[in-house]
């Protein structure tokens, strides 16, 4: 990247700040109220000119690294506000996944989320790379290398990760993940626990447990909030035993296996579970199986997502249905919405639908429950 030699880009005395210009980018000041911060504002503090300065927010090149933080941080520190911005035209877009994403067990959520975006940016003329990152990868010198206009972070990202994602000035949007002040595209996390929870009770089922991940996960903690607020509404007084988490520093598969097997172990063991996701289901069907059980007449399993594998264990899991290559899809048409309208966090949700198959009903019609 080119040094800031160009006489626009020069370094300006430190002067007084004044009271901005009238004529500035956001107008003048009204009844009293605190000016709004202008280029020309933000030029004076940071020591450089209002080209460079129009050049960092734009996120355009020509520019050190260094000067744009220089920017980026005085417009922090003034309070500008990002949203009067006019976005350019994206072209390239870096698709991020976290590295503890990147495994077997995550693999089949997030393929077709990543299919999803590319083809939305196949569709509308734009390159996309894919980089599976984490904290101590070098994030900036990656980027640098993919000169981005735009990133996605699927699913989880620690939020000093976040930060300096979102200090490279760069339009982000997060899939499977939300925070406020960031856009974000989610499934509906919280009915599709309420769903999953109400099934198990409409089968007569009265010890349903829950085991989740880590609930610093935003859709993890969702989902628990659904089968947590379901049995509220039922009227079902809950166990704090049933509902179990993950042990640290364990691989999906086996954490949910151990999580099942410390619920067997209760004296009162559940008859039913509703995991997070279909991978822990399928683990706590293996368990129970293992233990004797008969899935579902001794107990009966739901699982989240719907991925190819819900339909190849000993029971067809009855599990949430999202439409994992839409996610991908819709966080792709959040960046690339008209680049006339104002930067500014948006939200969307997408549906999930609940199928039912062979470990949760019944195959005798004779003790089939009546809905």
């Amino acid at each position: 990247m080119s040094a800031d030699t160009s006489p626009k880009d020069s370094v300006i005395p430190d002067a007084p700040r004044s009271a901005p210009d009238p004529g500035g980018i956001d107008g003048g000041q009204r009844g009293g109220e605190r000016p709004p911060v202008t280029v020309r504002d933000l030029a004076r503090h940071a020591g450089v000119s209002t080209g460079t300065i129009s050049r960092a927010l734009k996120n355009e090149p020509g520019l050190t690294e260094a000067t744009r933080q220089r920017v980026l941080q005085a417009a922090h520190e003034l309070g500008y506000d990002f949203c009067k911005l006019r976005r350019k035209r994206i072209r390239r877009l870096a698709f991020l996944l976290h590295r503890q994403h990147d495994t077997a067990a995550s693999s089949p959520f997030y393929s077709p989320v990543l299919h999803g975006a590319e083809e939305a940016c196949r569709a509308r003329g734009v390159v996309l790379s894919f980089l599976a990152v984490g904290p101590a990868d070098g994030l900036n010198d990656q980027l640098r290398m993919h000169a981005p206009d735009a990133i996605v972070c699927a699913g989880f990202f620690e939020p000093e990760l976040l930060a300096a994602l979102r200090a490279t000035g760069k339009p982000l949007v997060l899939i499977d993940m939300k925070l406020r002040g960031y856009s974000s595209v989610n499934p509906d996390n919280l009915m599709g626990g309420q769903l999953a929870t109400r099934h198990l009770i409409k089968l007569g089922r009265e010890r349903i447990a829950m085991i989740s991940g880590p609930l610093s996960h935003y859709s993890v903690r969702e989902r628990n909030r659904g089968y947590r607020q379901a049995l509220f509404e039922a009227g079902v007084l809950a166990d704090p035993r049933l509902d179990v988490t993950l042990a640290d520093g364990v691989d999906l598969e086996t954490g949910a296996y151990e999580a099942m097997q410390t619920l067997l172990a209760l004296p009162h063991p559940p008859d039913a579970v509703f995991c997070y996701n279909d991978a822990a289901a399928l683990a706590a069907m293996r368990c129970c199986l293992a233990a004797g059980l008969s899935v579902p007449h001794d107990i009966s399993i739901v699982g989240f997502d719907d991925i190819p594998g819900a339909l190849l264990g000993h029971r067809p899991l009855t599990t949430l249905r999202i439409d994992k290559k839409e996610l991908g899809a819709l966080g792709v048409e959040l960046l690339l919405r008209d680049p006339e309208e104002p930067a500014q966090a948006v939200e969307k949700v997408a549906p999930v639908e609940l199928i039912v198959r062979a470990s949760t009903v019944y195959e005798d019609p004779r003790r089939r429950p009546h809905y």
